[in-house]
């Protein structure tokens, strides 16, 4: 079987960095990582509509539907790098409701992209409001950055949180409080 272009690329950079790409534990490692990339990334190759599959469905219910602590796996693009955390996702209906599954679903398609979690946060927000056009939609994301763990100021403890809100969750503020309160309920 002939190697991808990805493969030789990997196969380049280990050896870019001193080892040798023939040795017995890295012999693989090329076809392993160009592998993984891909699966790491594989959000490119989905859209919402393909994501939602028609699991819109009529509702009469107007109360915060509310999706909390969906794992999220990402690179940064910036490093190439993990980050790590998770994503508390809330709509007010309005006259449509989105299958439970495809709350997180969303939250995979946009996080297995190269990203910065501001952009990944709104991504999410904007995709809901597009799929059922809810009264409002709020998205928070706390995640751990492993390009700021491992390199840089090494800080091993340090959590970004970035929220998008929009309709009621941004020009209500009792709104925006009650969903806040009930995502950091244990």
């Amino acid at each position: 079987m002939q190697n991808t272009v990805m493969e030789d690329l990997f196969s380049r950079l280990i050896t870019e960095i001193g080892e040798d790409v023939g040795r017995e534990g890295l012999v693989d490692t090329p076809k392993r990582a160009a592998s993984a990339f891909r699966f790491l990334n594989n959000g490119y190759q989905r859209n919402l509509e393909d994501v939602l599959n028609k699991a819109v469905f009529e509702a009469d219910t107007e109360d915060m539907v509310i999706v909390k602590d969906i794992e999220l796996y990402s690179l940064c693009e910036h490093h190439l790098l993990p980050f790590i955390g998770k994503c508390h996702v809330a709509y007010l209906p309005q006259g449509k409701v989105i299958g439970l599954s495809k709350v997180a679903r969303i939250v995979d398609m946009f996080a297995r992209r190269l990203q910065i979690q501001e952009r990944l946060t709104n991504q999410i927000a904007m995709a809901l409001q597009t799929a059922i056009n809810p009264a409002g939609v709020a998205v928070v994301i706390e995640a751990k950055h492993l390009c700021m763990m491992m390199r840089g100021v090494e800080k091993q403890n340090s959590v970004m949180t970035t929220s998008s809100m929009l309709g009621l969750f941004r020009d209500k503020i009792s709104t925006r409080s009650e969903f806040l309160d009930l995502i950091n309920r244990k």
